[in-house]
Formats: C-alpha cells, sequence, structure tokens
C-alpha cells in the first residue's frame, strides 16, 4: 500500500460514516404513508427529487466553481439539514413538497464534489495510482454507516415511537460533518472561477445536445439504456420495501404486546442493516458474477430479467399474503443493482470509443434518472388503484417487455 492513512484520509472516511447516518431513509415511505400521504402521491415526491437534482447539477457544479468545493460541501449540507427541519414541521403534501425540493439541492450540491476533493488530494500527494484502493477505503466506511444507521434508526423509532423524530436526530450527524469539511485544508478547494451564468444555459445545451446525440447513435443508445433501466427501476421500488416489512413485522408472532411501530422498526432496522451488508459484498463479487456469462452484454441483459423476476416474485407472494417470501426477493432486487453497476460500466467503456464515453455517460445520468421518475409515478398511481402488490408486479412485468428492446447484439469478449 503505496499511500499513508494520515489525519486528512481518517477525516475522509468520517465524512463517509457521518454522511450514510441518515436515520429517516429506512422509514420515509412508512413515515410519509402515516401522514396521510397517498402512494401516488409518495411516488410524485420521490419523482420530484430525482427530476430536480439532475436539472441543478448544472448550476450548482457552475457555483461551485465559483465558491470552492468546500464551501459548497457546507452549502449542501445545510440545505440537507433545512429539509430535514421541513420534514419535521411538515404535516401535508405542499409542506412535503417544500422539504423534498431542498433536499434536492443539498443532493445536487454535494454530488462528485467530495469524490473531486479526495482525487485532488491523491494528486497532491502523488498517490494517483492508488486511487481506486484508497476511495475503496473511504466508501468502506460509508458502508458501514449506512449498516449502522438502520439499527440506530430503529432504535430511535422505538425509543420516540415517532418517524418524525428521526429527521431530527439526522440534523445531529450531518451538522457533525458540515464542521468537518469546513477543517478540510483550503488546497482542496480547487481552482475557484467568476460565475457566468451564461454558462448555465450553455451547460444545459450541451446536455440535450449529448441527450440527443445518444438517439441517434443505435449502439450507445441501447448501450446506455441497458444500463441504466434497471437503476431507475431500482431507485424507484426500493423504498416502497418499507410498507412490505411492516406487512412481515405485524404477522410474525413476535413483539405481539408492543405497539406496531416498534414491531416494524425493529425488523426494518434488522432487514435494512442486512441489506446494506449484503450489497457491500455484492459489489464486490460483480467481476466474478459477469464471468458466468459470455460477455459483459450479456451479464447485463440476463441481470435485467433476473432483478425484474425478483420483483415480479416479490409482488406475487406479498399478493399472496407471504410476506417474508416477498422480503426475500425484494431484496434480491437491491443485490442485482450493486451487482450491475461496475458491469454497466465496464460495457459502456468497452463497447463504446473513449471519444464518446464522457457523452454516454452523462445521457446514462440523465436516462436513468428519467427511467426512476416514471416508474415511480407509474408504481405510485398502481399502487393506489390496485394495491401494492399487483403495482410491483405490472412494474416488473413493463421492465421485462421493454429490456429486449434494448438488447446489445454487438459481440465483444469481456476486457
Amino acid at each position: 500500500m503505496a499511500f499513508e492513512k494520515d489525519g486528512q484520509f481518517k477525516k475522509f472516511c468520517a465524512y463517509g460514516f457521518l454522511k450514510n447516518l441518515r436515520f429517516f431513509e429506512p422509514f420515509m415511505v412508512l413515515f410519509l404513508l402515516g401522514a396521510g400521504l397517498s402512494y401516488l402521491q409518495v411516488g410524485l415526491l420521490y419523482s420530484l427529487r430525482m427530476i430536480l437534482q439532475n436539472v441543478m447539477e448544472i448550476p450548482a457544479g457552475i457555483v461551485s466553481d465559483a465558491l470552492g468545493r468546500r464551501r459548497t460541501m457546507i452549502t449542501s449540507f445545510v440545505f440537507y439539514m433545512l429539509s430535514f427541519l421541513a420534514f419535521y414541521l411538515s404535516g401535508k403534501m405542499r409542506g412535503f413538497v417544500v422539504a423534498m425540493a431542498i433536499f434536492a439541492l443539498g443532493e445536487a450540491f454535494r454530488t462528485g464534489t467530495h469524490k473531486a476533493m479526495i482525487f485532488e488530494y491523491l494528486k497532491m500527494k502523488g498517490w494517483e495510482s492508488e486511487k481506486v484502493t484508497y476511495y475503496g477505503y473511504t466508501r468502506s466506511w460509508s458502508q458501514r454507516g449506512s449498516a449502522l444507521s438502520a439499527l440506530l434508526a430503529a432504535g430511535l423509532v422505538i425509543l420516540t415511537q415517532n418517524y418524525r423524530m428521526i429527521f431530527l436526530f439526522s440534523i445531529i450527524p450531518y451538522l457533525l460533518d458540515l464542521i468537518l469539511i469546513a477543517s478540510y485544508p483550503k488546497a482542496l478547494d480547487g481552482k475557484t472561477m467568476n460565475i457566468h451564468f451564461s454558462d448555465i444555459g450553455k451547460n444545459f445545451k450541451e446536455v440535450l445536445s449529448d441527450f440527443w446525440y445518444s438517439f441517434k447513435n443505435p449502439l450507445m443508445l441501447k448501450t446506455i439504456t441497458n444500463s441504466s433501466i434497471y437503476s431507475g427501476y431500482y431507485k424507484a421500488l426500493k423504498d416502497f420495501l418499507q410498507p412490505v416489512i411492516k406487512s412481515l413485522a405485524l404477522a410474525l408472532p413476535i413483539l405481539t404486546l408492543q405497539p406496531n411501530e416498534t414491531r416494524s422498526a425493529v425488523l426494518v432496522g434488522v432487514i435494512y442493516y442486512i441489506i446494506y451488508r449484503l450489497s457491500s459484498l455484492a459489489a464486490r463479487h460483480s467481476g466474478k458474477f459477469s464471468l458466468r456469462f459470455r460477455s459483459l452484454q450479456m451479464a447485463l441483459t440476463l441481470s435485467i430479467f433476473i432483478g425484474a423476476g425478483a420483483g415480479l416474485v416479490s409482488g406475487l407472494f406479498y399478493q399472496l399474503h407471504i410476506p417474508a417470501i416477498a422480503v426475500l426477493f425484494f431484496i434480491a432486487v437491491y443485490l442485482v443493482e450493486n451487482l450491475r453497476k461496475p458491469i454497466g460500466m465496464s460495457c459502456t467503456a468497452d463497447l463504446l470509443e473513449k471519444d464518446i464515453l464522457a457523452t454516454a455517460l452523462s445521457a446514462a445520468s440523465q436516462l436513468e434518472t428519467l427511467f426512476g421518475a416514471v416508474f415511480t409515478a407509474l408504481l405510485g398511481f398502481l399502487a393506489d388503484r390496485f394495491g401494492l402488490a399487483n403495482g410491483l408486479m405490472v412494474v416488473s412485468l413493463l421492465l421485462m417487455i421493454l429490456t429486449p428492446i434494448f438488447f446489445i447484439r454487438k459481440s465483444r469478449t469481456k476486457a
């Protein structure tokens, strides 16, 4: 190992750990449903967050060039804490829209900024060749934070008997992270430039141009769609696991003398802890998984059927009132996403020329958000009209029907 685990390394690790202490995340859908929102309203809120974050990333990037990375990150955490406060105070859809919009701003200002600071530090130290290992170490602390967060969140819900309080508790680690970011050396700010608001329109045009170019290039379109459609599906489904877990908690003959919130919280905390641990292992073994297929393209395509099939079966067992099996197959949806991510990146880099790779990745990000927003709104609508189980089955079946359209037939051996 060529790099040194110095003080800044420890700060990078602490940042990821604190940032992933999102106590509200395992209970977000349950909180919104408990506040009287319909599944469609919940789906629209999530769609709003995805779209607004994507749109705001361009002006946020330009503001970042003017403020410097540290101030940009501090701004991001201020937005996060304001959104937590707004969620705590809100009781109706209008308030939740405002809270979700502020949260999306926090995401837009944070995305990619901290990673750039890590790479800047490696460049300063001459450790650029170690970026994969170095980033892997810091990311492992993020996963630990996610796993611990699920258990702590469950404890907070049990202690307070109130989903709303977890938003107030979420402010604490984010305030600590803000202070931590402020202690980073100024050298990690990068070059600062004056804001030119004309650049915002110019950058939007470049993104739209990338998107349009992707539609005109059949191979690129199929490659990025194949890679991004499942991620959009995953984003739509993942938080709707919470009502399924709640059904399981109420069906199990445990803690029967405790309030329903306590029974749900215990199981939500344990299952999300297991998911985060398994997801970390899935990402680590993505390479071995891809070797089981003839090509990366085949691994990417068939994994969609595996993940969508798991979602379909989960919905089926939920419809049959067997929530334990439904939860197991729902977890498989999570694991497939973590298996696919590295494969999708490798496949895109393998099939496309390097000079259009950045264009492809930009278009893939936009397409992933578009799919996520559509699938989430559709799932919410179907859940309201026909029940969550049927909604899961229809959306999963729709993905399986669409997948063959984007099958990549260009043969290319694995790298």
